[in-house]
């Protein structure tokens, strides 16, 4: 497979010391990405240095330790904003993650621009990040929400979705891709035709699976938010990103109050900072903004489209390998997908396969994926998912199936 061994994966798998543990008496099988990646050890090593030999806080300080602190911090804002492709560095956010991140547009921008009678426009394969908080809002501003429906192959329909936008739709939801699925939603055409009906509507695209496994270009795309999560792209849990349009940040009201945030603080008054600071009320995650600098650093030496050629790889070799085992069918079957690849075993619950590839050193992931609208479209409860980085191999999808069949030799 020359997709597989277009880079030195041994030499990658170096990185990371879980791929060495064995668990149950088996070498680790990772392949559970979707849910967290692992970090590598520069990665660690820099958030190491910084908690040993910078660590103080930073933008409130005149000393040496606290301008380190606070350069560091904020060049690696300047190197989100370069691996998204966004104007200035004050369009990007720190958050504790996506899920934050989408809070954050729902409650300061949605807040602010949602009355009742509007309508919020969501797609069937959404993470319950990219649901719940609109669903909040719609309930306490008395909006409505809408759905693109998707075919069985998990494929969003298209076809005439424009009928679902009319002028009192005010924000457009979209997973760029799905986190059960693997699916590639075609943002950028979707965003351009949702706003060619109505261009006054606002889009918030959940990268969280995207970032990962694709270059990403938020002014290509013609995003005016997007989220994603550290812990997704080789960095720390604790970190996310809010990418905004800087016009939109500004005319924002803070969510948050506290230090940092602030310009002037009286008993009478409160003036605030512009974007992003206004949104960073309190100590920021310094070291996690510092580690997924790191992780950009990483990820982007090894390059974007070779790790998506090594990945497709994997999904395409998994694919065929699993869907010849007797009473599997593998769930998402879009033309354009990332590498996750969810299935169900005919009489097996996948929270018991998720336990027999457990005791075989395989770590995947059994449940809803918290996307329960996706499970009932459907008509499933559930699914198995495994989830290919680009540190596995060829021989990571041959355990996999060698452990999926034992499975079903076990309940057959």
């Amino acid at each position: 497979m020359s997709a597989v061994t277009a880079f030195d994966v041994d030499r990658v798998r170096a990185d990371f010391a879980l791929l060495g543990r064995e668990l149950n008496g088996k070498r680790v099988v990772y392949l559970d990405s979707a849910v967290s990646g692992q970090m590598p050890l520069p990665v660690i090593e820099r958030m190491r240095h910084y908690e040993r030999l910078e660590h103080t806080n930073v933008h409130r300080g005149v000393s040496t330790l606290s301008q380190l602190a606070t350069d560091a911090f904020e060049a690696a804002r300047v190197k989100v904003q370069r691996f998204l492709n966004a104007a200035s560095d004050k369009e990007i956010v720190w958050t504790r993650g996506t899920t934050e991140a989408i809070n954050l547009v729902a409650q300061s921008w949605g807040r602010a621009n949602i009355q009742a009678g509007d309508e919020i426009l969501l797609s069937a394969m959404e993470h319950h990040a990219n649901i719940v908080p609109w669903q909040m809002l719609a309930e306490e501003k008395g909006a409505a929400i809408r759905v693109i429906p998707m075919t069985d192959a998990g494929e969003l329909i298209l076809e005439g979705f424009e009928s679902l936008i009319t002028p009192k739709t005010k924000v457009l939801g979209l997973t760029h891709v799905s986190n059960v699925l693997g699916t590639v939603n075609p943002v950028k055409e979707i965003i351009a035709r949702a706003k060619a009906v109505n261009p006054a509507l606002v889009s918030v695209i959940d990268g969280a699976q995207a970032v990962p496994h694709t270059k990403v270009d938020v002014r290509g795309l013609g995003a005016d938010f997007y989220a994603f999560s550290g812990h997704k792209l080789s960095g720390p849990t604790g970190i996310g990103v809010l990418y905004g349009k800087l016009g939109l940040l500004e005319a924002m009201p803070p969510w948050h109050g506290g230090g940092n945030m602030i310009r002037s603080v009286s008993f009478e008054k409160t003036t605030y900072m512009g974007a992003p600071a206004k949104f960073e009320a309190g100590t920021p995650p310094i070291a996690a903004a510092i580690g997924l600098g790191a992780a950009l650093d990483y990820v982007t030496a090894l390059g974007l489209d070779r790790i998506a050629a090594h990945e497709h790889g994997l999904l395409v070799l998994a694919t065929a390998k699993l869907s010849a085992i007797p009473g599997l069918r593998v769930i998402g079957t879009a033309r354009d997908k990332a590498s996750v690849l969810s299935f169900v075993v005919e009489g097996i619950h996948p929270h018991d396969m998720g336990t027999i590839l457990d005791s075989e050193g395989i770590v995947v992931r059994a449940g809803h994926h918290c996307a329960q609208p996706v499970m009932t479209r459907l008509g499933i409860p559930a699914t198995t998912r495994a989830s290919f980085a680009y540190f596995n191999t060829a021989a990571d999808v041959d355990a996999l199936e060698a452990a999926v069949r034992k499975a079903v030799e076990i309940f057959g």
